[in-house]
């Protein structure tokens, strides 16, 4: 990772976006448990995550607008030691609409997680690394998801309240350890966190990004319509707003993301009853095989970020666009002999693959975002994004959970679900590969907005 400053940062941010995903995932391995003890069916189930997403999705905004205002790290700090306190209020609760009203809760407190670890990631690392970066952080996200999955998944089979009770230990260490971090000046101002001197960018430069210097070594052209030219911190959130879903590639980028973790949800909430409901396995069974699109989804995210990283050090502007538009095409592929197969052996390579393209999209996708936007934006653009993503996560958990119901007659009901629900995940490949026209542009004319930043 670059050594221990690097590291520390780097873990301390994949921690964060961990705590969100271990949430989201031990409600769906607890799933039995709590239709039992609290007598809910999976709409249910599927609205416990939902309603979470979807105070997310509107707190997100908000919290952008003082992510590039305020100081990050206390922030993030405090809305972490704030979660910690409602996941144990999640363990003490007795009724299902207690529940309800706890993640109503924690989806607020949540929200300020996407907006902070986009910007402290944009201005702790140089450019020409961002996509390996976002690997690293998000593996933790991916590790968050295993940890709900296993551990608390099996900590639930005896208990569901002290699965909750499980999480909210390491929010705690989570925010004690954030009020340590060094708060990185913005916008590339003062030395990137375990940088040598000689790789210091002086203000004013703005030599941001890598892939802004290969649009200006190209000669790409800037869309002088575009060109922000006031301060991004004078913008109210309804004029971040427009111009943030003005920028074309933006938008290619929400819509792709948001139709990926619509998938990505559904596979976290229902994937090991889908697992144990197709093959006719265990739950150790079923476990292993969730196990395998796991261990699939780590190397597919440390792979996709350095691959993304690797096109554009070759030369070509739109290579972190590429990597995720032909790994979302390969996602879907890779999906199709697992849902049409009845066995478990033949299934296995097929899952782990599609766990890989699944979440080699992630980091590279992540990394495009900071080169399309000016620096004093990013907060605000995140918060935007992660309205419109979470607004699909939101609605993922309810329509797999109701689809799956609606369809339980057939016996196969969670099979026909994954099925219906590939169409979105093919709509974001497609998404992603027509919208590399107008990436190139798009950078050139970030750039040329930062310059008016200083």
């Amino acid at each position: 990772m670059g050594g221990s400053d690097r590291s520390l940062v780097i873990v301390t941010l994949a921690s964060v976006l961990a705590l969100s995903s271990a949430d989201t995932s031990t409600v769906g391995a607890a799933a039995s448990e709590l239709r039992a003890s609290l007598h809910i069916d999976n709409t249910d189930i599927g609205l416990l995550v939902s309603v979470s997403a979807a105070v997310g999705a509107v707190a997100s905004v908000p919290f952008g607008m003082l992510v590039d205002r305020v100081k990050r790290t206390t922030l993030l700090s405090t809305t972490i030691w704030t979660w910690g306190l409602a996941m144990i209020a999640s363990a003490l609760v007795s009724s299902f609409g207690d529940l309800l009203l706890v993640r109503v809760f924690l989806g607020f407190v949540t929200a300020v997680a996407g907006p902070a670890v986009a910007s402290l990631v944009g201005d702790y690392f140089p450019g020409q690394e961002r996509g390996t970066i976002y690997g690293y952080i998000l593996t933790g996200e991916l590790v968050g998801g295993g940890v709900g999955f296993f551990i608390s998944g099996d900590i639930a089979a005896i208990s569901w309240r002290a699965a909750f009770l499980l999480l909210a230990l390491p929010a705690f260490l989570v925010a004690w350890q954030l009020r340590k971090l060094t708060e990185p000046a913005r916008a590339a101002r003062s030395p990137r966190v375990g940088a040598e001197s000689e790789d210091v960018e002086a203000p004013g430069s703005n030599d941001i990004s890598d892939v802004q210097k290969l649009a200006r070594d190209q000669g790409v052209v800037a869309d002088s319509a575009m060109i922000l030219r006031v301060d991004p911190r004078r913008l109210g959130i309804v004029a971040a707003a427009r111009y943030v879903l003005r920028v074309r590639t933006n938008v290619v980028l929400i819509v792709s993301s948001a139709c990926a973790y619509f998938f990505l949800t559904g596979v976290q909430t229902f994937g090991l009853e889908f697992v144990g409901q197709q093959y006719g396995v265990g739950t150790v069974v079923a476990t292993l095989m969730m196990l395998a699109i796991g261990t699939g989804a780590v190397l597919g995210v440390l792979a996709g970020g350095r691959a993304g990283d690797a096109m554009v050090k070759r030369g070509r502007i739109d290579g972190r666009m590429f990597v995720a538009g032909v790994a979302a095409i390969a996602t879907v592929v890779l999906f199709i002999p697992p849902l049409l197969t009845r066995s478990a052996v033949t299934a296995l390579p097929y899952i782990g693959a599609a766990g890989f393209f699944l979440t080699a999209q992630n980091p590279t996708l992540d990394a495009a975002r900071l080169d399309i936007m000016p620096p004093l934006l990013w907060g605000r653009a995140e918060g935007i994004r992660t309205l419109l993503r979470s607004a699909a996560q939101a609605i993922a958990p309810l329509a797999f959970g109701g689809l799956a119901d609606l369809l339980a007659s057939t016996h196969q009901g969670f099979r026909y679900t994954f099925l219906v629900m590939l169409l979105p995940l093919t709509a974001s490949g497609i998404v992603l590969l027509r919208g590399l026209r107008f990436y190139p542009s798009d950078v050139a004319t970030a750039a040329a907005s930062a310059t008016h930043e200083h």
